[in-house]
């Protein structure tokens, strides 16, 4: 069996080890004192009141454990504004209304069904001098339709009045926080509706050796699919989000097949 003994590992009170840490004026009353019996017992009081004086005041001035590990932070009023994310999952549904810049040039809407699916329509008008080749190169097609009675005719120049586009979109959208606070991507699939008003001018002639300037509008429904992707940051001290994308457009009524590449950024006010 094992026998443990305690120790005591403090050292037995030295009196003269104390005395000599005193000041020098406290020695000399502590050498009167003891050779006057009388004022040995009052020294002893007051030298032990000084002490526990003493180590109360250092109480008092020690730094609590948790001081060395946390320090306060000091901030100014301005930047002691909280910033917080726009969306938060037990609010949801939430509303956006804001302009989109780019091709098309639009007033945009979302209607933010969860932190999952969304809903976004966009209407305004296309960025016409994105289309300029693509409607010179419509302009025999149109033509056919227009004057098909004319035997020699020749392009001179197109104007774009207008070219309006409406578009709805099924997104799906996932949080990019560890990218960027605040941050989330999304992609999704739609359809386009787009509404180009063309006038064209050309050369003909009526009869041999006299030649003419003719011109037609073309307004033709032109719609089809769409793909986008984008991305969304919402972590503002106002309720507004900022996006950019970018689309895939596919034509399958009047050019079929032709595809162009869209986008734009734009901003929402969140509700």
């Amino acid at each position: 069996m094992l026998n443990f003994t305690r120790c005591n590992t403090k050292k037995p009170f030295d009196l003269e080890r104390l005395i000599v840490t005193l000041p020098l004026s406290f020695r000399f009353l502590f050498r009167i004192s003891v050779s006057l019996p009388s004022m040995k017992t009052f020294f002893y009081l007051a030298l032990l009141s000084c002490i526990m004086i003493g180590q109360s005041s250092l109480a008092q001035k020690r730094k609590s454990m948790y001081s060395y590990k946390y320090k306060s932070v000091r901030m100014s009023k301005q930047k002691a504004q909280v910033v917080c994310p726009i969306f938060e999952n037990s609010k949801y549904p939430y509303h956006g209304i804001g302009i989109k810049v780019g091709d098309p040039v639009a007033v945009t809407y979302k209607y933010y069904q969860s932190d999952k699916f969304a809903i976004a329509i966009d209407g305004g008008s296309a960025a016409s001098g994105l289309y300029s080749k693509h409607h010179r190169e419509r302009f025999e097609n149109s033509l056919e339709e227009e004057t098909s009675d004319l035997s020699e005719t020749r392009y001179v120049k197109h104007e774009i009045i207008n070219e309006y586009v409406v578009e709805a979109k099924l997104l799906y959208q996932t949080k990019a926080d560890k990218i960027f606070p605040g941050l989330q991507s999304y992609a999704g699939v739609g359809w386009q509706f787009r509404q180009p008003n063309i006038r064209y001018a050309y050369f003909f002639e009526p009869r041999p050796r006299q030649r003419e300037i003719g011109e037609f509008e073309s307004a033709k429904l032109v719609h089809g699919p769409t793909f986008s992707v984008g991305l969304e940051y919402a972590y503002f001290k106002i309720p507004v989000s900022a996006f950019v994308e970018t689309s895939l457009f596919v034509d399958i009524a009047d050019d079929q097949g032709w595809t162009k590449i869209q986008g734009g950024v734009g901003v929402r006010y969140v509700f």
